[in-house]
């Protein structure tokens, strides 16, 4: 066993510091303000930078070319340090980095001399004799930790050891199994003491293992570790001091989410059941399209599953077209399309031995070679054997793409399903071509789904650049989200999926992966019972990627109207999600620009709150709006906790309430329990029912104007890549409370907005407004409702739920909205 004990050398290279200390060598590179780089390794010379994740550097690294379009050259701080008698300094305008000397360990704190990451003092960087890697950290009892990527069970992982390895875990418990389908070895720390956060990212793509304070021993501090197989111990600390702001920092460095188009946020259909008819697989697809209008439940989509791809001997063959099932592949597409729904077939790296073009990729060299780099490496597959696309290699890219585009692409299709892409592989000495510099398959496994997504994008831009292409992956590592939505895979029929899938999707996003889902309605297992499907679809609605999937056990389908005498439920709660689609796409472009999660746990935006930080299944959507959806069988009434640090209002009565309170509800089968944060601006839309066919005319924006605050409503024409030249209309909403209460609108983009009328509500606490005005001119006040809504321009109070209804002509140039809350002496005039 190889540790490190004392510093022996030290060398200032100006933009980076090396380090020698005994066994292990280190590298410290202050790449920004907040964030510290600490490369270890236990051999004799550091390898050349070689990352498919990093999208900030501060050196020159081996895919620079690969991702020019993607990676951003920032300038490292300078390395200058303080020699002190136990340790070196180091500092930004931040951070105060201790090196000691000896024992030999590194530990950050912020300004205010809170220790945010300490090393494990003789004990901090270790290689074992089987060559893993160890880095241990010390920790509190006090400690939260959150993210770690695709993980079950609730959202504090303290006290969790988890393993970081995509694997295809059908059916799994959303509560228990571990690892999935994700490999993303980055957390954040919360300090319940200071309440500063933290993250940690190992930039490592090896098999690994996170133990949280599983692990104790009386010999040493309290401590959690990383573990992994080989490779370095590239170490990136994240500064905060809010969890916001180690989740910003972290996508500068491997990736905000992608902007995909607006229409990924409908009501994607999909199940295996259709695409495995014998044949007419095509007319089931369109005959659910046609059942969707007829019920008036919205839907933009449908991801088609590989049964269309199904050979004569029954195995299923990637860029294959069973035509008994789909007779004429592009004339679907057309009709899918004009029917005002889009195809995202399913498509999988693994070719089985049998398929017709195995021979044209092998003879490329194009596939993972065995550990001699001779051959084709053959592995277990769905199917029998088959052998693996090396995505790393600019050879099996090329071929992909050209088939890719052959079979799919050319047909009109612009959404692309990567499925079964875990790369679940025997052989990890298996070799790689790593872009001409070979690594062994255990090196770079988890990376390829996101090279696989990577080549999807590009196949559908080179077909036609202006278009916006609608990845979804299955596996992925740490930035994935570069490239792809997500979804956590075959989950398990059952209320503790519904449940315990919240934590999944608030882990993900807390860990850069902002647009993620889970198979709605359950993917394995007998078909949901009538009370758990409507739970999960009004739980469904939320989660950016909504699709109701499955392959039920029982030979039955799970589709939207399965239960005649609920549909009423289901149908509500997805028109309530278009309803939504304004506010959600605001939210997935500010994802794509802040890195910000859409579904954000309660600690996200309450992190003071001490009772937020364990919450794991209620949530914010966005900034403005609380979700606690029924998660129990039965359940008559439902307990909510109420952040404080904000007044709360009830979705549906406007009922108030102060925060930092427990609260108990009443529920029915209809409920969707929501409550308004003070301050919330929230826009809808109005009787939307397609995202690709319907243009919201009239914009309706909730507004709780109780304290200052400000929301970016945005807009583009939600297909194309016009918006990255100007054609967007972001619209900046503010409520200022200084001298009156006023709501001010300002515009930036030149995309031509189709809003016509805005309906802005107005939740008004103790008061109605006396006067409104819309820049400077007297708004007319209606006292019947009926006349208001024939009218034009105008506003009236609505008495029960306490709402200032004001609508207007749409402006398409900054204005302000005056609100006078004055009261009105009737007496003494």
């Amino acid at each position: 066993m190889k540790v490190s004990r004392k510093i022996v050398n030290v060398e200032n290279h100006h933009k980076y510091l090396d380090i020698d200390a005994g066994p292990a060598k280190y590298r410290i590179i202050l790449l920004n303000d907040d964030i510290v780089r600490i490369r270890c390794i236990f051999e004799a010379e550091f390898k050349p930078e070689a990352s498919y994740a990093l999208v900030m550097t501060a050196w020159q690294d081996h895919m620079d070319a690969m991702l020019q379009r993607e990676r951003k050259r920032v300038e490292a701080i300078a390395t200058n340090y303080e020699e002190h008698e136990t340790y070196i300094l180091m500092t930004t305008k931040k951070l105060d980095i201790k090196i000691y000397k000896d024992p030999f360990a590194i530990e950050i704190s912020d300004k205010n001399g809170n220790i945010l990451n300490s090393d494990l003092k003789e004990r901090a960087y270790v290689q074992d004799d089987l060559g893993r890697i160890y880095h241990y950290s010390c920790m509190e009892d006090g400690d939260y930790f959150y993210g770690f990527g695709e993980k079950a069970g609730y959202l504090n992982k303290q006290r969790r050891r988890m393993r970081m390895h995509n694997v295809d875990t059908i059916g799994y418990d959303s509560e228990l199994t571990d690892p999935l389908y994700k490999h993303i070895p980055f957390y954040i720390k919360l300090n319940s003491t200071n309440k500063v956060a933290c993250g940690l990212f190992y930039h490592n793509s090896y098999d690994s293992v996170f133990d949280m304070g599983c692990e104790r021993s009386g010999y040493w501090h309290k401590y959690s570790y990383f573990c992994a197989d080989g490779g370095e111990l590239d170490v990136f600390f994240i500064y905060g001091p809010q969890i916001k702001d180690v989740v910003k920092n972290y996508t500068d460095l491997t990736g905000k989410t992608v902007f995909p188009t607006k229409y990924s946020l409908g009501y994607m259909g999909s199940t295996m059941y259709y695409t495995e008819l014998d044949q007419d697989a095509d007319k089931a697809v369109l005959q659910f399209l046609d059942k969707c209008k007829e019920e008036q439940i919205p839907c933009d989509g449908f991801f088609l599953s590989s049964g269309y791809t199904t050979g004569q001997d029954g195995k299923r063959y990637v860029f294959n077209w069973n035509h008994d099932r789909f007779e004429n592949p592009k004339g679907f597409v057309e009709k899918m399309q004009q029917k005002g729904a889009d195809l995202a077939p399913n498509i999988k790296p693994g070719m089985l031995t049998t398929h017709p073009l195995y021979k044209e990729f092998d003879a490329a060299g194009a596939y993972i070679k065995d550990e001699y780099g001779e051959k084709s490496q053959t592995d277990r597959y769905w199917g029998g054997p088959a052998s693996f696309v090396d995505f790393t290699n600019g050879k099996g890219r090329e071929l992909w793409k050209k088939h890719l585009k052959k079979a799919i692409v050319s047909l009109g299709v612009t959404s692309i399903w990567n499925d079964n892409n875990e790369y679940e592989m025997n052989n990890l000495a298996a070799v790689c071509h790593y872009e001409g510099l070979k690594q062994k398959a255990g090196a770079l496994r988890p990376i390829m789904p996101n090279l696989m997504a990577a080549m999807a994008q590009e196949a559908v831009l080179e077909v036609d650049p202006d278009i916006r292409p609608y990845i979804v992956s299955r596996a992925g590592f740490a930035g994935i989200q570069r490239y792809a939505q997500t979804w956590a895979g075959d989950n398990n029929t059952s209320w503790k999926s519904v449940k315990f899938n919240i934590p999944v999707i608030l882990g993900m996003g807390l860990s850069g992966v902002a647009n993620q889902g889970c198979d709605i309605g359950g993917f394995f297992g007998p078909a949901p019972e009538p009370e758990l499907f409507v739970r999960w679809v009004q739980n469904g609605i939320f989660q950016p990627r909504f699709s109701i999937h499955s392959c039920n056990t029982d030979n039955t389908v799970t589709e939207p109207w399965m239960y005649p005498s609920y549909t009423q439920y289901i149908k509500s709660a997805i028109q309530l999600r278009y309803r939504l689609i304004p506010y959600l796409y605001s939210l997935l472009f500010e994802a794509s620009d802040e890195g910000a999660p859409i579904m954000r746990p309660l600690v996200y935006e309450f992190q003071n709150d001490c009772n937020a930080w364990e919450e794991s299944f209620d949530f914010m959507l966005g900034s403005s709006l609380l979700v606690a959806n029924v998660l129990e069988k039965g359940a008559k009434t439902r307990r909510v906790y109420l952040p404080a640090g904000a007044d709360w209002i009830d979705w549906y009565t406007k009922e108030r309430y102060a925060g930092g309170q427990t609260i108990e509800v009443n529920v029915s089968l209809s409920s969707i329990p929501m409550f308004i944060r003070s301050g919330a601006i929230i826009p809808m839309s109005e009787e939307l029912m397609n995202i690709h066919t319907d243009a919201v005319e009239t914009l309706h924006l909730l507004v709780e104007p109780s304290q200052e605050a400000e929301f970016v409503l945005y807009d583009d024409d939600g297909i194309t890549n016009n918006y990255k030249h100007g054609k967007y209309l972001k619209t900046t909403v503010n409520i200022d409370k200084n001298n009156g209460t006023k709501i001010i609108f300002t515009n930036k983009g030149n995309y031509s907005t189709p809003v016509k009328t805005v309906i802005l509500e107005l939740l008004c606490q103790d008061i109605a407004p006396i006067q409104i005005r819309l820049q400077d001119r007297k708004v007319p006040m209606f006292l019947d409702r009926r006349e208001w809504e024939a009218g034009k321009t105008g506003w009236y109070y609505d008495m029960e739920q306490k709402t200032a209804k004001i609508k207007y002509d749409n402006l398409r140039e900054d204005h302000t909205i005056h609100v006078d809350f004055d009261i009105k002496d009737l007496i003494s005039v």
